[in-house]
């Protein structure tokens, strides 16, 4: 059985939502590109739109909450080893080689911070269709990734000003503060609306893939349009930093999941969930808290544009690498509850 035969035994909704997450996470890169060449060329038609940038990432961490269900967390209480691992690697793993990058590149402070920041935001949700095209464990990707988002105003603050260190100040508080106003209270609004109103909620999951890549779009071209120089002058080596930090991510990330001998699905799952970060998240942190050094966004941006590029990549490598059975929705373990479709960042 193809993956097409398994999307037309679903739900009309269903499979509607399946081909525009499919569709979404094939184009966005190309969106986003186009984004930053339209900052880069005209970058003073942005630059007013940069009072909108947290209203943007709201917008995405509500249409994220509308993705979610009860069943969702219930893994937690199922498969609590492979969650709490997941959840361990996304704020070990990339934090400390986002640190670790810094000192090799010997980026400047203001860089080097922007890593960092991308490096402790929580998993990206894009990950979510990424496992599914991937033949992973899509129920685990979901649940790994609403923990991270859960845990982030916690973490997120914490991990920076720890990591960043001396390099700038960091005011953790207010940082925590803004994650819980700009990502948990949307995505705790969206997931109530989601029990409320579920029937309306699942006539429109379709396009907030679509809503989610405008909204990174509209980050993307308030960040890029106030570093215009700094792109032209290290653009190369921020470039390189994010590749390396993507890549390390997968790689560790497949590791860690083989703790306690876990399955080659659960590993995959793993290695994607922490490879791929909350990069609207992080850009908006910085644009918010460094907003004296506009390119402390910069990894975050280019981070946007390289994890959903590579990430659609590893999902052809690792259904070629082993052919993992079908990648059907039982055996993604989501049942009727819920779907690969999710919101992109």
């Amino acid at each position: 059985m193809s993956t097409s035969d398994t999307v037309t035994t679903q739900s009309p909704v269903l499979s509607s939502e399946d081909r525009s997450a499919r569709i979404a996470v094939t184009v966005f890169p190309l969106l986003i590109l186009a984004a930053f060449a339209i900052a880069m060329i005209t970058p003073d038609t942005f630059k007013p739109l940069a009072p909108g940038v947290n209203w943007a990432l709201g917008v995405i961490m509500f249409g994220m909450g509308l993705t979610l269900t009860l069943p969702d967390f219930g893994l937690i209480v199922k498969r609590p080893l492979p969650v709490l691992v997941g959840v361990v690697a996304q704020y070990l793993i990339m934090p400390l080689v986002g640190w670790a990058l810094c000192y090799v590149f010997r980026l400047p402070d203001a860089v080097a911070v922007g890593v960092i920041l991308v490096g402790c935001a929580p998993g990206g949700t894009a990950s979510n269709v990424i496992s599914y095209l991937a033949k992973a464990d899509v129920a685990l990707s979901v649940t790994m990734t609403s923990i991270s988002t859960l845990l982030a105003p916690l973490m997120t603050p914490l991990l920076t000003a720890w990591l960043v260190g001396n390099r700038m100040p960091v005011d953790g508080a207010a940082m925590a503060k803004n994650i819980l106003l700009m990502v948990l209270a949307p995505v705790l609004g969206g997931f109530i609306v989601r029990f409320v109103a579920g029937k309306f909620v699942e006539k429109i999951l379709p396009i907030l893939p679509w809503i989610s890549v405008f909204g990174i779009c509209y980050v993307l071209l308030v960040v890029v349009s106030g570093s215009v120089n700094k792109i032209l002058t290290s653009g190369a080596l921020i470039i390189a930093v994010v590749i390396c930090h993507n890549l390390l991510g997968y790689l560790f990330g497949y590791l860690a999941g083989r703790v306690g001998r876990g399955s080659d699905k659960a590993a995959r799952t793993t290695a994607i969930e922490v490879g791929m970060q909350n990069s609207a998240l992080a850009a908006t942190l910085a644009k918010t808290h460094f907003a004296a050094t506009p390119e402390t966004a910069l990894p975050a941006a280019v981070f946007s544009v390289w994890h959903n590029l590579s990430g659609a990549l590893l999902a052809m490598f690792f259904r070629r690498w082993k052919n993992g059975g079908q990648a059907s929705m039982d055996e993604a373990g989501r049942g009727e509850h819920s779907s690969p479709c999710s919101v992109l960042n």
